[in-house]
């Protein structure tokens, strides 16, 4: 499992005293409104979207990392790699906790990612899937490089396909 580090960041593997602050994270509207349904994930739904991040990780190679605010070494979030059976095409993705955002932490976290993506996993192409309202995300996209590939639709929204190609 591979570790990063940015200068104010660690992305690691999710460790199970991680759950409390994940189950925080995805029970806010906010932070959950443009993601999956739409909708706050109960704890019990937190323990399966953790456990499928885990098997991500064990069926891929490669999945979200923890993202861990190294002043504190406090979970912040998730960042990474997401490509399940179905998916559009190689995802890099982030989701932070409401009073993580607007520091800069996604852009950096995910910046690092990409650049692992394309130096080390040999990637040519990795988009981000955003709901078109996310103008966040959105932003975050834009800074990295990505531009509009399109759109397609996941569990019944509309989401643009932003991609970068190295």
């Amino acid at each position: 499992m591979v570790t990063l580090q940015t200068e104010r960041l660690i992305l690691r593997m999710f460790r199970e005293e991680d759950f409390e602050q994940h189950a925080r994270i995805c029970a806010d509207p906010e932070v959950t409104r443009f993601l999956g349904e739409g909708r706050p994930l109960s704890r019990f739904e937190a323990w399966r979207s953790l456990a499928a991040i885990l098997g991500h990780w064990q069926l891929r190679g490669y999945g979200p990392w923890a993202v861990e605010e190294r002043a504190t070494g406090k979970l912040i979030g998730r960042i990474g790699f997401f490509y399940p059976e179905g998916w559009p095409d190689f995802e890099l993705g982030w989701v932070l906790g409401r009073e993580f955002w607007g520091k800069g932490y996604a852009g950096e976290g995910a910046r690092r990612a990409l650049a692992y993506a394309f130096t080390e996993m040999g990637r040519d192409h990795v988009i981000s899937l955003i709901h078109p309202d996310n103008t966040g995300s959105i932003k975050v996209a834009e800074r990295l490089g990505e531009t509009i590939e399109g759109q397609t639709e996941l569990f019944d929204h509309s989401v643009l396909i932003y991609g970068i190609r190295r």
